[in-house]
């Protein structure tokens, strides 16, 4: 599975997001894979990630509420963030 890291916009971003977390909960990866592709999505597109210390809109608009509490949980549990 190929998921570019340096994404161009925040909506190409949330697609990325999308297309990971949809992946996990279909069973077509594994949790592992699912946080660690989160987490370099997170690094390489920090800024495209937040505005102000949270979600950009686009981010909030494409991703959706249960999204993102996957990438709470996946950034928090990691202390990335």
């Amino acid at each position: 599975m190929e998921v570019k890291l340096f994404q161009k916009t925040q909506r190409d971003l949330a697609g990325s997001i999308n297309f990971v977390i949809d992946k996990y909960w279909n069973d077509e990866i594994d949790e592992t894979k699912m946080i660690e592709l989160i987490q370099k999505l997170y690094i390489t597109n920090t800024r495209k990630f937040f505005k102000n210390g949270k979600y950009t809109t686009i981010i909030r608009q494409q991703c959706g509420k249960r999204r993102l509490e996957v990438i709470d949980q996946v950034l928090n549990q990691t202390n990335v963030i």
